[in-house]
């Protein structure tokens, strides 16, 4: 043994699994460092060396950060010395060996050799039990991180595999993760001891995983795909082929000019079913409106301008950018703080962009200048309003803004036919915009809930009428009235 680090991977627990590379070394060594004894293997190690193990930093530290850093660098200095160090390690030392990598990246800092002595992983003894091949797609992550994501980062249409998954306290939190993405009565297998003579498999439903109780150092989690195709990537597949030379016609066709008025139907079949609040409409409905999105991207792909993982990069990086007291060390009081942020950072941008372009500036600039102008038009006044109020071009309090919504209504009173009064009723429109802005409504939805209203109780109006064999239009107004009231107090 000579100067350096020499890691070696112990297989997955079964002795016999133990490469011939890794028996010949440890049992010529004279000293070996163990990360932990609690490993199948350690119990059979034919060797006279001298076997010391990490398991005393696991009871001391307080996290695994803290055990994996004491471990790294303990045995890099043990590296220093004219022996060396053996450090072995269960599995494969490259497979979710957290410590190993600490080791390989200080080592390399402090000019110190490492040698990898490979060893099977708890990998290859799953995929023979489960009958899964390894390059068939199979993701593989660790319990612990996906654990620590707010939305898992996983494809539901590939089959995926959890290590370490150690105690009942992590199967709490990876099956809610995974929740987030399966049924929760998506059947799951937990697999005990894989490559070992005690190995077991489990298939139990996802809700259940937490409710086992001889999860252990050596559990892992075998997630099987969806039964129908659920991921991004399967969408985007199933948009390519329509355009594909083979196949559908209408769809090849389609430009983005053509797509125009399906984007805006569909993002309006959307608001309804929010109207509603229809959530199995919404679900259908936004499924539509990504289509349009996706169908847009495709169209870009084949025209080689940008591609789906451009767009969503794009985004990803303009919101960790815009949300640096989320994403970096800015502090905030409140939400107020995060508009004012937002505007400077999105300042910083243009005049950032106004220096990648040599000075020139964008053509379309300005505040107001995001703002689309094919908006409905209340939605539109209240998204400029925000926009000026976010600088201090505003009324100082709601007061102000109820007396300009009187001297419009009065304006308009006074107002001569024609386009003078047109442009008076304009003026009022948009100050009730901004009083609903003020009251923290949102204009457009309150005139579609009021015209749903309407709709709902005119229809009541006819059905009446019908009923008693009369036609709405053959009434009077008297009439219409008492049908009216009658309608508004079966409808609300």
């Amino acid at each position: 043994m000579s100067k350096g680090i020499t890691i070696v991977g112990l297989g997955p627990g079964e002795p016999g699994l133990l490469t011939v590379e890794a028996q010949q070394l440890l049992q010529g060594a004279r000293e070996i460092y163990l990360r932990t004894r609690q490993h199948p293997t350690v119990e059979a190690l034919q060797t006279s060396a001298a076997v010391r193990s990490f398991d005393d930093v696991y009871e001391r530290a307080e996290t695994f950060e803290q055990v994996y850093a004491e471990i790294a660098a303990r045995v890099v200095e043990l590296g220093r010395r004219e022996q060396g160090v053996i450090y072995a390690v269960p599995g494969h030392p490259r497979v979710g060996e957290a410590s190993v990598q600490r080791i390989v990246a200080l080592a390399g800092q402090n000019g110190v050799s490492v040698r990898i002595v490979e060893g099977l992983s708890f990998v290859e003894p799953i995929c023979t039990r489960l009958g899964l091949d390894l390059l068939d797609g199979l993701q593989i992550a660790d319990a612990a991180e996906l654990a620590l994501r707010h939305y898992p980062e996983v494809n539901p249409d590939l089959p995926l595999l959890l290590g370490q998954l150690y105690s009942r306290e992590l199967a709490a939190d990876v099956k809610l993760a995974l929740m987030m993405v399966y049924p929760d009565d998506h059947a799951v297998t937990l697999v005990q001891a894989a490559g070992t003579r005690g190995s077991a498999l489990r298939v139990i439903p996802l809700f259940e995983l937490d409710r086992c109780d001889d999860i252990d150092h050596l559990t892992s989690l075998y997630v099987p795909p969806l039964s129908q195709p659920g991921s991004l990537e399967a969408f985007q597949e199933v948009v390519a082929r329509l355009r594909a030379p083979d196949g559908c016609p209408w769809d090849r066709e389609q430009t983005h000019d053509s797509l125009r008025q399906y984007l805006l139907e569909e993002a309006y079949e959307v608001l309804e079913a929010l109207d509603r609040d229809d959530m199995a409409s919404l679900q259908e409905e936004l499924g539509d409106l990504l289509l349009q999105i996706l169908l847009h991207t495709q169209i870009a792909i084949e025209d080689e301008e940008f591609t789906m993982s451009r767009v969503v990069a794009q985004i990803v990086a303009k919101l960790k950018r815009r949300h640096p007291h989320v994403f970096g060390d800015v502090q905030v009081a409140n939400s107020q703080e995060v508009v004012v942020n937002w505007e400077k950072i999105k300042g910083e941008e243009k005049r950032s962009l106004e220096r990648a372009n040599g000075g020139h500036k964008p053509a379309a600039e300005g505040l107001l200048s995001g703002v689309p102008h094919a908006l409905p038009a209340l939605t539109r006044a209240q998204s400029l309003q925000d926009r000026v109020g976010r600088v201090g071009f505003d009324w100082p309090d709601v007061k102000g803004v109820w007396a300009k919504v009187e001297e419009e209504w009065q304006e308009l009173r006074a107002a001569p036919a024609g386009e003078e009064q047109a442009g008076e009723l304009g003026d009022l429109l948009f100050s009730l915009v901004n009083l609903a802005r003020w009251l923290h409504l949102d204009a457009e939805s309150a005139l579609r809930e009021t015209i749903a209203r309407f709709e709902a109780r005119f229809q009541d109006m006819e059905r009446a009428c019908a009923a008693r064999g009369q036609n709405v239009a053959d009434l009077g107004m008297p009439e219409l009235d008492a049908v009216w009231e009658q309608a508004k107090k079966r409808n609300g």
